[in-house]
């Protein structure tokens, strides 16, 4: 029995293929054949994933980081609001922010500057609130 398995190493077994197995494609060619979106593999020639309807060269043209939130129109159609709704909401963020830096900037020694410093402040939060009651006015329906 011994000499049955003569030149074992030798030999090719009997369950492995003679040719060379293929490698593995590389993880940035994967992942334009797979949908970012369900996982599924895009169909050859596909625009669009036939499981979830997901455009296969979305992930390309995407806008990412900080140019996606200065990107005026896409933020004014994500949040339903009108542009001049949407510049009122802005310039309301402005004034509270300009209420809250208002008692940082200015320092009061006496009681007369410190009642100076809070009507700014109530000024601010005024306009503030006068330019959300527009936005809110100006918002589409």
């Amino acid at each position: 029995m011994a000499r049955t398995a003569e030149n074992y190493e030798e030999r090719q077994e009997f369950w492995k293929p003679d040719f060379p197995q293929r490698q593995e494609s590389a993880p940035a060619e994967a992942a334009d054949h797979v949908c970012e979106h369900c996982g599924t593999d895009f169909v050859v020639g596909s625009r669009f994933c036939h499981v979830c309807g997901a455009d296969r060269h979305a992930v390309f043209t995407e806008r990412k980081g900080v140019r996606a939130w200065l990107d005026f129109g896409a933020l004014r159609e994500a949040l339903g609001q009108s542009s001049a709704s949407l510049v009122t909401l802005f310039l309301g963020a402005a004034c509270l922010i300009a209420a809250a830096v208002t008692g940082f900037l200015f320092t009061a020694t006496t009681l007369l500057d410190w009642q100076a410093v809070q009507i700014w402040r109530i000024e601010w939060l005024l306009a503030a609130v006068a330019v959300f009651v527009a936005g809110v006015l100006l918002k589409r329906r």
